[in-house]
This record gives C-alpha cells, sequence and structure tokens, in this order.
C-alpha cells in the first residue's frame, strides 16, 4: 500500500469547520491591506513619490484624515466576506478531499514515479492545482471585491442585483487567465508546504504538524504560490478592475505591459503582496492546518 494511503485523513466536518474560521479571521484582519496591494497592482506608470503612492492607495481620500483614509481601505467588504469565505473552505477543504482521491486510486503510481517522500509532496501539489484550477466558480464575487477595491465608480446607478442581471457571465471574464494563475499557484502553496514537511520537518503523518511546524511550511508554499504566480495576477486583476462597459482582453493588457511599462511591470505589487498578502495566506494556512485536525479530534 502507497505511504501516503496509509495516512489517516480528518472528518469532512472537520475539514469544513476548520477552513472556514481561517477565512473568518483572515478576512477581519487582512482586508485593508488586500485593498492596497490590489490598487498597487492596478495601477498604470511608474510610481516615483510618496504623493503619487499616497493618492494611489487612497484614491478620493487622499488628502482626508487619518480616520477617513483608513475607513476608505474597507470596500467591498462584503463581497470579500462571501469570497473570502468559500473560498477558503473550498480550496483548505477541498484539496484534502482531491488529495485522497489521488491516494486512493493513483498514490502507488506517485510513489513509483518520484519515490514515496517525493512522490506524496507532488501528489499534495498535484491536488493543490486541481482544486485551484476549480477556484474559477468562485470569480464572479472576486470581479466584484476587486471592483469595489479599485474601481467603485463601476457600480455607480446599479444596485448588485441589477448589476449581477445585466452583466451574467460576463462577471468571468478572464476566467482563462484566472485558472492559469491558480495552477501554478496552488501547486506552489501545496506543494512547498509539503516538501517542507517531508524535508525540513521529516513528518510521515503532516497531520501530526505541530502550529510552528505548520506556520513554518505554510511560509515556504506561500512565498513560492507568490511568486510563481504574480505575472499572471498583475493581468488577472487589470482585467477584473475594469469598467464593466469597458472591457480589455488579457492579451491586449499583456501586450501594453510588454510595451509601455517593461517586464518589471509583471511583478508589481509583489514586495508590498509579499508582505501582505503573503502573512494573509501564512496567517489562513496554517490556522486551517491546525484547526482541521483539532476539530477532527474534538468531534469524534
Amino acid at each position: 500500500m502507497s505511504a501516503v494511503q496509509k495516512q489517516n485523513t480528518e472528518s469532512q466536518r472537520a475539514r469544513l469547520l476548520g477552513s472556514a474560521s481561517a477565512g473568518i479571521l483572515e478576512l477581519t484582519m487582512f482586508h485593508p491591506v488586500d485593498t492596497i496591494s490590489k490598487r498597487l497592482m492596478s495601477n498604470h506608470g511608474r510610481i516615483t513619490s510618496l504623493a503619487q503612492v499616497n493618492s494611489v492607495i487612497f484614491k478620493e481620500q487622499a488628502n482626508a484624515s487619518i480616520a477617513k483614509k483608513f475607513s476608505s481601505l474597507f470596500p467591498g467588504l462584503g463581497y470579500a466576506a462571501c469570497y473570502k469565505v468559500l473560498q477558503r473552505i473550498y480550496k483548505y477543504s477541498g484539496q484534502p478531499i482531491v488529495k485522497d482521491f489521488l491516494a486512493k486510486n493513483y498514490g502507488e503510481c506517485f510513489d513509483q514515479k518520484f519515490g514515496k517522500g517525493t512522490g506524496k509532496a507532488i501528489m499534495h501539489a498535484t491536488a493543490g492545482s486541481i482544486v485551484g484550477i476549480g477556484e474559477v466558480v468562485l470569480l464572479p464575487l472576486d470581479v466584484l471585491k476587486i471592483k469595489r477595491q479599485t474601481n467603485p465608480n463601476a457600480f455607480k446607478g446599479r444596485g448588485i442585483f441589477k448589476l449581477i442581471t445585466e452583466e451574467k457571465f460576463a462577471l468571468y471574464r478572464g476566467w482563462g487567465w484566472t485558472a492559469a494563475r491558480n495552477a501554478p499557484g496552488s501547486f506552489a502553496l501545496f506543494g512547498g508546504n509539503a516538501f517542507a514537511k517531508e524535508y525540513v520537518f521529516k513528518l510521515k503523518d503532516y497531520s501530526k504538524a505541530t502550529f510552528f511546524q505548520n506556520f513554518c511550511t505554510s511560509i515556504a508554499g506561500a512565498c513560492a504560490s507568490l511568486i510563481v504566480s504574480a505575472p499572471l495576477d498583475v493581468i488577472k486583476t487589470r482585467i477584473q478592475n475594469k469598467n464593466f462597459d469597458n472591457p480589455q482582453s488579457g492579451f491586449t493588457i499583456l501586450k501594453n505591459m510588454i510595451k509601455h511599462e517593461g517586464f518589471s511591470s509583471f511583478f508589481k505589487g509583489l514586495t508590498p503582496k509579499l508582505l501582505t498578502t503573503g502573512p494573509k495566506l501564512v496567517f489562513s494556512f496554517t490556522l486551517a492546518q491546525t484547526l482541521i485536525p483539532l476539530y477532527d479530534r474534538l468531534l469524534k
């Protein structure tokens, strides 16, 4: 029997509760920094002064009081709540389901092809990549959240229900680029995490990892994921932040970025993303990996 197949798996209830808890706590703490990251990625051209940074981040509240500036970082919170919690439930409880399926049906193949330790880690990464691609089903919530954060004028004169009725499948605009971003990003997230558990901490059963071990391995996975997915994430964000009546294709954005902004534009927002989204991803991934086994023990 494959080494992967011998691992105990947590109950679906534990996975659901653990991932939902992680998503709620993440949203509570990190929505403002997510807004900052999205606004920096959406900015066209070079930023050469602190005044420009202030204008890009706070938009029309750039010259307002500190309190108003801070409150301006919470647009789209309702969409973010729906999206982030559903996304974390889908990703953190969905990846183990796919991993269990791969272990049951193809565990021996991974072991034979890559060796037991590496095969197990690559299987975790593959399961993450498959789940990452399927994450496009949540794309409309992400689109609405990003537009609220970066282009609130797109909502003028239209309520949410009218907007959804009018736009319909247009809310899935950029789904191909999103899937292309998610596939390697999720592969790197779960793969980096699994490789660190396998080769740094020498764990045979990943669910037995301590909070510190989960924290360290989550850092490895999160950094790998953000770096790998950065170029496609910039394109995805620019597709999604356009006005509903002025869409642009990903290839047009790609061409304009190369022509007018250069190769470095594909990594715009990477540093603040590593400093903001990185800790956010590490925070939720660490909590999910710690809470799921804990809930599993409590529910037995």
